[in-house]
């Protein structure tokens, strides 16, 4: 249900391209009206900072997997996110993830020999381009504002992206996740629709935490972070509802989701 992808392209991102002064000199970007891609988008990645407000909203779960990842969950079956229309345009108040919010740009290497990273874009996106209308790229050979705080932006998504990769090592090393399974037994169906293929956090392994390993997740700030995760958890039944509401739920005799 929730796995990490395993594209060598990030999810969304079919194309990445270095944002160049010289190369696009002249190109604008126009504002992004509809996000199919986030419209057939079941699952998006999440960082740490974003679990109290999203929470709120959709269930947090666990990629599954050596590297597990944060993921918010839009839809329990793949191609489903109940929370947009089919041009992936949300419903109102609706907490959109920063990895949705930063498409098409991202930052990332260029050569695997440095450290460095350089903004990058998907130049499918149709956002970017030699357009008559858009906010320009660049003054002459410097960005414009809009695009230096796209820069900060994207940087502030890779600093949380550290943070979630520590937040995901201290679950890993207290051996706090285990495989989730959700039981939906909806009026009418022969048989009850399962669903596997995440992690979630053991409440009963939590319990049993040492007490020096518990007093650091409360300095820390971890276990305000992990209480979000667990709250959310009850909101995946809300989001089977919403997909049989909406027409979307499985055929009466489920697959197993993985």
């Amino acid at each position: 249900m929730a796995s990490a992808p395993a594209n060598a392209l990030p999810l969304f991102y079919n194309d990445l391209q270095p944002l160049s002064s010289q190369l696009h000199a002249g190109w604008k970007a126009r504002t992004l009206e509809a996000a199919p891609f986030f419209g057939t988008a079941h699952a998006v990645p999440l960082t740490v900072e974003e679990f109290i407000l999203a929470q709120r909203h959709y269930p947090i779960v666990f990629s599954a997997g050596e590297n597990p990842v944060p993921l918010g969950l839009f839809g329990l079956n793949e191609g489903v996110n109940v929370f947009t229309d089919e041009s992936g345009i949300p419903s109102n108040n609706l907490y959109i993830p920063a990895y949705v919010r930063r498409y098409p740009f991202m930052l990332a290497k260029l050569r695997q020999d440095s450290d460095d990273l350089s903004l990058c874009f998907d130049s499918t996106s149709g956002v970017l381009g030699e357009f008559e209308d858009g906010m320009p790229l660049f003054e002459g050979t410097e960005p414009t504002e809009s695009i230096k705080n796209t820069l900060a932006f994207c940087e502030q998504f890779e600093q949380a992206g550290m943070r979630t990769g520590m937040f995901m090592q201290e679950l890993i090393q207290n051996k706090l996740l285990i495989d989730g399974e959700v039981t939906i037994e909806p009026e009418g169906a022969d048989q009850p629709f399962v669903y596997r293929g995440f992690q979630i956090i053991s409440e009963e392994k939590l319990k049993e935490l040492r007490g020096d390993v518990l007093r650091k997740m409360v300095q820390t700030g971890l276990l305000p972070l992990i209480h979000a995760h667990l709250f959310s958890l009850s909101l995946i039944r809300d989001v089977f509802a919403m997909q049989l509401q909406q027409g979307k739920a499985p055929s009466m005799t489920p697959p197993v989701a993985a």
